[in-house]
């Protein structure tokens, strides 16, 4: 059994397959159910992360994406409150395009005696890495550039990928410190990394 954040509790973790069609992922249901919870167009899914329920017997299936997803959620039909699924029928469809390349990033700003500071764009959960189990976005001592993965940030379900960039950040700045753990609440403007200036070479 597995217990969700909401608390409710799981039979256990199913893994909705997906499959490209065409420029689109698709994701599908991995067995006969009732589907529900699944999230709203527009938002977007990385591998490995929740996306609904699955009523089975009167028994919920917690549903996770498999390694492939990745994408803003495009499916044109509304969510429903259930929706009966068959085996391989499709969930929801997201554009691997739009989710990547629409990064958010945040602003620099200039910590007095402190060097600089690199910080969350908007409240949040922080996650150092895309996925359970994966290497983390960012260490200590690594050499970020411009528009390179730095965390994920969950609001209202929704995983948005930050990219380093902004406001009086250089091209190339090294890690000092990592100032938050792993899945813990962020608030908008919150230190997440403390960095320097790695471009000037001496």
């Amino acid at each position: 059994m597995s217990q969700g954040r909401s608390g409710r509790v799981f039979a256990k973790i199913l893994i909705a397959p997906s499959r490209r069609v065409g420029g689109r992922i698709v994701v599908t249901a991995p067995q006969p159910g009732l589907y529900r919870g699944g999230p709203e167009p527009g938002s977007a899914v990385h591998a490995h992360a929740p996306v609904g329920e699955l009523e089975v017997l009167g028994m919920l299936q917690l549903l996770r994406s498999d390694a492939d997803a990745h994408g803003l959620v495009v499916s044109d039909a509304p969510p429903q409150a259930r929706r009966a699924v068959g085996f391989g029928d499709t969930l929801f469809e997201l554009d691997p395009s739009a989710s990547v390349d629409a990064v958010a990033t945040a602003e620099a700003a200039q910590a007095s005696g402190a060097g600089l500071r690199f910080v969350a764009p908007s409240s949040g959960r922080f996650y150092i890495r895309p996925a359970p189990g994966k290497a983390p976005f960012v260490a200590v001592g690594q050499v970020l550039s411009e528009g390179q993965p730095v965390a994920l940030l969950e609001v209202m379900k929704t995983f948005n990928r930050i990219a380093y960039g902004g406001p009086g950040l250089p091209e190339q700045a090294r890690v000092l410190r990592i100032l938050v753990e792993d899945g813990a609440d962020v608030e908008m403007g919150q230190t997440l990394l403390e960095i320097e200036d790695a471009g000037a070479t001496p």
